[in-house]
């Protein structure tokens, strides 16, 4: 799909996630031309979080594809286009104009609002790409079916560990959280949730250091962090979920980024780099939630448009009227 190949484009936003598609509504009802570069299906991370009970206005909570539809939906509405492919890299010319390389060919834009989000930290253990989609897996969402009837594992002790673990209780047997502290770090109605499950039990002070198995996953070594002892856990299934990094590899030499790679910007989504702005997970900021990253998306295109209107890009327009 190559919609916007080569034209004077006035938005490329890259991610369609949730920051990215709220950008792209914005950006949209101000009449701008606007494409969405997404490597995967639209809706990131939070398309495969299946409940979301905290985003406003929804009180007995929505699924998060239906969410992510949604908001898709919605910016398509206001004519954002949307092109699948991966974006390889991001360079700024001497008149302002940004050219955005992807695998579906260049795209010229007077803004980038980068919303590529993170991308699941990994274990680094002997078997885990062996097995990956072999009983290795980052998404319960996405593959939880799989695992009807079975034993499975999630390693990690946030939010997102512990709705995987819940989550995965639909299908499972039996669920084993292995946390490396002796309590968890969520939120305490998730916590209540967990501890009330008859399905789910836990493997404290413990981290997993090495994935056995033949064609899949049959078992999985835990080592206890306190006395570096090790026993070997029958599970048919470890999901992952310790955190992220931030998707920004293509993009480094044009912003700056904190110690673990977030994009450091203002308040006004802003990077160093004029025209350049960065929204939603990928950015360095104290809160990572679906609520946040479409006030980021939304910040991030106003800003696009007040870019444009002071350097006389474009006439100003009415972008933040409700």
């Amino acid at each position: 799909m190559r919609l916007h190949e080569g034209k004077d484009l006035d938005v490329a936003i890259i991610g369609a996630g949730p920051a990215g598609l709220s950008a792209a509504l914005y950006a949209g009802r101000a009449k701008l031309s606007t494409v969405v570069v997404e490597q995967g299906a639209s809706g990131g991370q939070a398309a495969t979080t299946h409940w979301i009970e905290n985003y406003p206005g929804f009180p007995q909570g929505i699924s998060g594809p239906e969410l992510m539809q949604r908001m898709e939906q919605q910016a398509r509405e206001f004519d954002a286009e949307f092109t699948y492919a991966t974006v390889n890299s991001i360079s700024r010319d001497e008149h302002g104009q940004f050219s955005v390389i992807s695998s579906e060919g260049e795209f010229i834009a007077r803004t980038v609002i980068v919303a590529t989000g993170t991308i699941p930290a990994g274990l680094g253990v002997p078997g885990e790409d062996k097995f990956r989609g072999l009983g290795v897996s980052y998404c319960a969402t996405c593959d939880g079916p799989f695992f009807r009837g079975k034993e499975v594992l999630v390693v990690g002790g946030g939010d997102s560990a512990i709705v995987e673990a819940l989550f995965l209780t639909k299908f499972a047997t039996s669920v084993t959280v292995v946390h490396r502290r002796g309590e968890l770090r969520a939120t305490k109605v998730l916590q209540d949730d967990a501890f009330n499950n008859p399905k789910i039990k836990f493997a404290w002070h413990s981290v997993v250091s090495e994935i056995l198995g033949e064609s899949k996953v049959d078992k999985v070594v835990l080592r206890d962090v306190r006395t570096n002892d090790t026993r070997a856990l029958q599970a048919d299934g470890v999901f992952v979920a310790i955190g992220s990094r931030p998707n920004t590899e293509f993009m480094q030499s044009m912003v700056d980024t904190d110690t673990r790679g977030y994009i450091i910007t203002d308040d006004r989504m802003r990077t160093r780099t004029p025209g350049l702005m960065a929204a939603g997970d990928v950015r360095a900021k104290s809160l990572r939630q679906v609520v946040t990253a479409t006030s980021d998306g939304a910040i991030a295109a106003v800003e696009a448009e007040k870019y444009m209107s002071e350097s006389g890009r474009i006439p100003p327009t009415n972008i933040a009227s409700s």
